[in-house]
């Protein structure tokens, strides 16, 4: 990996290298097999980036806090994984399902005295993003997820804006699957997520008319709810057709007159999913009301995320909640 002068300013302005530190390494992987075998042997500061495997389609970054990783995949194919540092006690990052609401590479803190943050894509507007940061082998940020400057660098490069950044786990517990806690809610969007008495669906996409759009489908409350940008635009009673209790991500990959073409997210835990199409008889059986389901496809397009949990939508009595797409204050 080289770094450019501006850019080694960054790092060492940034405080990312110690005296005498080594700059972090990437490597590289010719094949899905050699990628998985590397980036289970990765040391702080180092990262393995093989885009060669899947050249295109929509991207997905996951964050796995227990095991201070961060793996991305495009078209539902893992083709990088990075060592991470996230928020240190008292200031943990927080969970979720988020979209990238601001990419700028030359960023500098608004909180900490201007400190540099390069290649910052934000993810709350709160202070959360992901950017090029120390890398001790612990968490150790005041909440962002600090990333290598060399894959930070390769990672703005293929993230659009509104792209899924996924982020489970808790620092120190074992390794984490897919967000399973409760409430699933997006943050500024904090309405009831049922339909209200008498309506088994409700429509309103001019209250967020462009963004990015993740539906939450909860197999609990048998509900589904539509978010674009961060604003809920609908929400439904729906059936699920099978009792699989698993939490799967899924990223539209096309839309044929009409009708999405979804791809599983070979997320940790479901890595035999890579790549693998849902199939479309099993989305046609899910039940939910006949305009409830043409009003979606009319807002689903390329990069689009599904996420199916067990997880409840609907207030609960413990008042946890998992935040889905932090978007506006």
């Amino acid at each position: 990996m080289s770094l450019s002068r501006r850019e080694l300013s960054l790092v060492l302005a940034a405080g990312l290298l110690a005296p005498g530190a080594a700059l972090a390494q990437g490597a590289k992987a010719s094949s899905a097999v050699e990628l998985a075998r590397t980036g289970e042997t990765l040391k702080p500061g180092q990262w393995v980036w093989a885009p060669q495997i899947a050249p295109k389609g929509p991207v997905v970054v996951h964050v796995d806090l227990s095991r201070q990783l961060a793996t991305v995949y495009r078209n539902g194919v893992r083709i990088a994984v990075s060592t991470v540092s996230s928020g240190k006690e008292g200031h943990e990052t927080p969970t979720g399902v988020f979209t990238i609401l601001q990419k700028d590479a030359d960023h500098r803190s608004s909180l900490y005295n201007g400190a540099p943050m390069p290649y910052q894509q934000r993810l709350t507007w709160d202070g959360v993003a992901l950017h090029a940061g120390g890398l001790p082998g612990y968490p150790e940020s005041h909440g962002c997820v600090h990333l290598p400057m060399g894959f930070a660098k390769l990672l703005f490069g293929i993230t659009p804006m509104g792209g899924t950044v996924i982020v489970v786990g808790k620092a120190g517990d074992p390794p984490a699957t897919m967000p399973q806690a409760a409430g699933v809610l997006g943050a500024t969007s904090d309405v009831e997520a049922a339909p209200s008495d008498g309506e088994d669906w409700r429509w309103t996409p001019q209250a967020s008319q462009a963004g990015p759009v993740t539906i939450i489908a909860s197999r609990s409350d048998s509900r589904a709810v539509v978010l674009r940008n961060g604003v809920e635009i609908g929400r439904a009673d729906i059936v699920f057709p099978d009792e699989d209790f698993q939490t799967h991500v899924l990223v539209c990959t096309g839309v044929d007159k009409g009708v999405p073409r979804w791809a599983y997210v070979g997320a940790p835990g479901h890595e035999d999913e890579a790549d693998q199409p849902l199939d479309p008889e099993l989305m046609a059986k899910t039940g939910m009301p006949d305009g409830f389901r043409a009003a979606v496809r009319t807002v689903i397009v390329v990069g689009a995320t599904i996420l199916a949990t067990q997880s409840p939508v609907l207030h609960d009595t413990t008042g946890r909640r998992l935040t889905v797409l932090s978007s506006g204050r």
